[in-house]
């Protein structure tokens, strides 16, 4: 049965406080915003990542659901809505069918795969190195009512280094994933590869926009909370990111902003300044304080550990950060490409 506790608090209740403790302290310190530089995160991005998506899992799936990402959302869409048709969007510029062989790249607790393989009917194969979201993905396979045994698998691996044979995929996606590499063109290079020949790789990429200027102090600020609360060694931008595509060797067959053209700006979940949003009252900041007031009580409680409040804290400031990258324009989640790997 689902307490009312468990409806307004994250299940943070499996890890120890000491882990917490230490993996926060061991995370903060990858960044700028705590004396870290970019070069000790490249270097220890596996490391950097998983300790990051260790505390912030459970907060994500409380407030977001299953699909860690933002979308193109248009009027009278729900975010429900939006984020399926954001998943869907990428299975049709992919030409998904029954029959077919993709990867999700980064496929974090297998929202994204779990509707895409549903609505497609092509087999996905989610590539992830943190163990505890695959899991995660497995418990929330068994729960969807349908089989998805003949549809999908998982698979805990470095998407720097995978584990697959030469061209093993009919079509590659990810979606707010490869950002989290230390090298984009090592690790386009490494898509290329199991990719099929003449076959496509399609994305959504997290990047700075034209409107950026590394000049500017509050620019760079906006761009460190970002890089600090969403587990990024930096941000890159939209021309170096289509810079690198065709460096690994794609043919780059279309891109752009979505941002540029939604009803809803993509930051509006989790905009705590907007109190008209029942569908993602958690980020609001009244719900904000909910949430505060439940996990310190668990806390107290010894339901929680300590240090919980702190992680809650800390992915407080990255949506800040986003949100600040939004409406300054500086950042956007949204960046579609679709590139080819050329025929052999």
């Amino acid at each position: 049965m689902t307490t009312p506790a468990a409806m307004l608090t994250p299940n943070i209740s499996s890890q120890s406080a000491d882990r917490i403790a230490d993996s926060i302290d061991s995370y903060e310190k990858y960044h700028t915003t705590h004396g870290g530089d970019v070069e000790a995160r490249k270097k220890q991005y596996a490391d950097m990542v998983n300790k990051y998506y260790d505390l912030a899992t459970s907060f994500y799936e409380y407030g977001w659901g299953t699909s860690f990402h933002f979308a193109h959302r248009l009027k009278h869409e729900s975010h429900v809505e939006s984020i399926r048709r954001h998943e869907h969007y990428l299975a049709l510029r992919l030409g998904l069918k029954p029959g077919d062989t993709c990867l999700d790249v980064g496929c974090g607790i297998g929202g994204p795969l779990r509707e895409i393989a549903l609505f497609s009917g092509a087999h996905v194969t989610g590539v992830n190195n943190n163990a505890y979201q695959i899991s995660r993905a497995l418990y929330h396979n068994g729960r969807t009512g349908r089989s998805l045994d003949g549809l999908s698998k998982f698979v805990k691996a470095d998407f720097m280094a995978m584990p697959f044979e030469d061209g093993s995929f009919d079509a590659v996606y990810q979606i707010d994933a490869t950002c989290h590499a230390p090298d984009q063109v090592g690790c386009y290079k490494e898509i290329l590869r199991v990719l099929k020949p003449g076959q496509c790789f399609a994305g959504y990429e997290w990047c700075a926009t034209d409107a950026y200027d590394p000049g500017n102090a509050a620019h760079r600020s906006i761009m460190a909370e970002i890089e600090l609360g969403n587990g990024l060694p930096d941000v890159r931008t939209t021309a170096q990111t289509l810079e690198a595509l065709k460096a690994a060797g794609f043919e780059l067959l279309d891109s752009c902003d979505l941002a540029t053209t939604a009803d809803i700006p993509w930051w509006d979940p989790v905009d705590p300044d907007n109190w008209t949003r029942l569908q993602n009252f958690r980020t609001t900041k009244l719900g904000r304080r909910v949430t505060h007031v439940m996990v310190k009580a668990l806390e107290r409680l010894g339901l929680a550990p300590k240090g919980s409040l702190e992680v809650a804290s800390m992915l407080e400031r990255a949506a800040d950060g986003l949100v600040a990258g939004g409406k300054t324009g500086t950042f956007t989640p949204l960046f579609f490409f679709l590139a080819r790997k050329p025929a052999a």
